[in-house]
């Protein structure tokens, strides 16, 4: 490789002399004035330096200390550490010749193929910017993304599914060149056959002309020289789109030392299983996508920090998950609680050896507490439930791996973050242990503010802390609880009641699969808790009997007026339970007069 990475001496956040946080004084020299610390597992420090470097850095250092060490697994087609550095460079040079530079805007619009690592990488080392788009959003989302964003290149596959959604974006967009990627490349040799005379359909026709630019030709090159200078703690490495559960996504503008900063945060956090996680004994399952900061932090970032090989699924399918695991013997796996939930409701399940997992991390929603111990048994692998958020790249907390694990908890700040509760209505008021009140954030992963959105950023960090929009409160032992987001309060009668109580006890019967609640206009208590319920394959069960089993687990004001059984829930793309379909639905049907379903069993 022709790039030689320069490590740079300078912390993002050294520890409890550093600029960034201020660190309150304790009454005694040698006890730590927050009270998460003393929960930590054995070897985890919170004061461990955070470096500042350039976000590339990681594939350079990853392929220097282990280049003949696979590095990524798709569907059978393994790249080694070298291997994949070495398309990283010509990428990079690739992208340089249609002009990227800093400031310049790369969209990467991929399910999780080794082409989203590979031109990740290249965009940052030719000093530009990558841009995380869903490649499961319509065509005006994408246009949404593309005009905000002023994206000037995208990278894509040449999927009929895919491709024409991006295709039309060259005339009605600021979309200038798409970098067209072969899905039969990346398979393996047999596979890749197959897929080209069988799934022929699958396959769109490329326009031959100065717009489209083929993956062979961007890396038909010796490899970069060089690569851009980079201010790690300045640069905006990544614009990471939040979900955008109400009005236009916002654009994260995470830096260069913001992402790097989490994945140094991820690795000290793995000291907690009793010593440094080994490269040679490491493997990642990447199901969860690559262009969600969940994936892009503790998939891919993590598995380049730990030299670890990436298993990289398109899509997540239980069996083929399931299949992984046993076969290859991964040893660590993300995901969000529907896909836990759904591996515990294998029927199948003890045909599958999953004994190789050290443990598992659930984020991007709640974790309720009976998937966490299901699993746990099922699996026989260690369930942690995290926090994060995308303006946080993504990570915050994390339950410890190697010490208690408290029910219904978040976990512990991560080392270097501090985390703060703060008056809901005065923003400026720090509030006492056990208080509960707005979760706020500061720490090296914080973000610069989001793009184009001053009013939003103003909003947003206010006294140098991410304000998060989620209910919560720390304990004595500094473990955090999240009530709920602040714009799910259901207010009952004057009284605020959270979601997320009444979802963890309806979780609790054994023939729930998921559950979903939202409020509900209501003429005499104002808005009412309703409970939309997916039961287990060939469960039954009546709303009467629900209600019955929760009379000892809610209070009345907390008691669900309406059940709806549903054969499924919505989910956002990266397969978290979403609200807002619900909440449109109910506002559409109450508009129209129609009255609430009436459904005394669930099928």
């Amino acid at each position: 490789m022709k790039t030689i990475f320069k490590k740079l001496g300078s912390a993002l956040f050294p520890g409890r002399s550093g600029a960034k946080t201020a660190v309150p004084e304790s009454d005694t020299a040698n006890e730590s004035p927050y009270a998460w610390e003393k929960s930590y597992a054995p070897g985890v420090e919170w004061d461990a330096p955070i470096h500042a470097a350039p976000l590339w850095s990681l594939i350079d250092e990853a392929v220097a200390h282990h280049p003949e060490r696979p590095a990524v697994d798709f569907l059978g087609r393994k790249y080694t550490y070298k291997e994949l550095g070495d398309l990283v460079d010509r990428a990079a040079e690739g992208f340089r010749q249609l002009g990227v530079r800093k400031d310049i805007r790369v969209g990467i619009c991929l399910p999780n193929t080794p082409y989203s690592i590979i031109c990740y990488f290249a965009v940052l080392k030719a000093g530009g910017t990558v841009v995380n788009v869903n490649p499961l959003y319509v065509e005006h989302e994408l246009e949404q993304i593309v005009g905000d964003s002023d994206i000037r290149i995208m990278v894509s596959l040449d999927l009929r599914q895919l491709y024409p959604k991006v295709a039309a974006l060259l005339e009605e967009s600021g979309l200038r060149t798409i970098v067209v990627c072969s899905m039969s490349d990346i398979l393996p040799p047999v596979k890749s056959v197959l897929f080209s005379i069988f799934q022929r359909s699958k396959i769109a026709d490329i326009a031959d002309d100065l717009q489209h630019v083929s993956f062979d030709k961007l890396i038909d090159n010796d490899g970069l020289d060089a690569v851009a200078e980079v201010d790690p703690v300045n640069d905006i490495a990544v614009l990471q789109y939040t979900g955008g559960t109400t009005g236009i996504p916002k654009g994260a503008m995470l830096t260069h030392g913001n992402i790097l900063a989490n994945a140094q945060q991820i690795r000290y956090w793995m000291r907690g299983l009793g010593g440094e996680v080994e490269a040679e004994n490491e493997s990642i399952l990447g199901v969860i996508p690559l262009f969600h900061s969940f994936a892009m932090t503790t998939v891919m970032n993590l598995g380049l920090c730990c030299g670890a090989e990436m298993y990289l699924l398109p899509r997540f399918e239980r069996e083929q998950v399931l299949e992984t695991i046993a076969k290859n013997k991964v040893t660590l796996m993300m995901g969000v609680p529907t896909i836990f939930t759904a591996i515990n409701a294998c029927d199948e399940l003890e045909e599958y050896d999953l004994t190789s997992l050290k443990f598992c991390i659930s984020g991007g929603a709640p974790l309720p507490g009976a998937v966490k111990e299901e699993f746990e048994t099922v699996a026989g692998a260690k369930l942690v439930e995290g926090y994060g958020l995308s303006e946080c790249s993504p990570v915050v907390t994390c339950n410890p791996v190697g010490a208690e694990n408290r029910a219904g908890s978040i976990g512990l700040p991560l080392p270097g973050t501090v985390v703060e509760i703060c008056s809901i209505d005065e923003k400026h008021d720090v509030l006492a242990l056990g208080e509960r009140g707005e979760i706020c954030v500061r720490g090296p992963q914080v973000m610069a503010g989001y793009l184009n959105r001053e009013d939003a950023t103003a909003e947003a960090l206010i006294d140098g802390r991410f304000h998060t929009g989620d209910v919560g409160y720390i304990d004595e032992d500094g473990y955090i609880f999240i009530v709920d987001r602040i714009k799910d309060l259901i207010l009952c009668s004057g009284y605020n009641v959270y979601p997320r109580t009444i979802e963890e006890a309806i979780q609790r019967h054994e023939a729930v699969e998921e559950v979903t609640v939202i409020g509900v206009p209501d003429e005499y208590r104002g808005e009412a808790p309703k409970a939309f319920v997916k039961l287990r394959q060939g469960a039954k069960l009546s709303e009467p009997d629900l209600l019955a089993f929760l009379k000892d687990k809610l209070s009345a004001i907390e008691m669900p007026d309406y059940v709806e059984f549903r054969d499924e829930l919505p989910k956002t793309m990266i397969g978290k339970l979403s609200k807002k379909e619900l909440a449109a639905e109910e506002a559409a049907r109450r508009e129209s007069g129609e009255a609430d379903p009436v459904e005394n069993e669930g099928v």
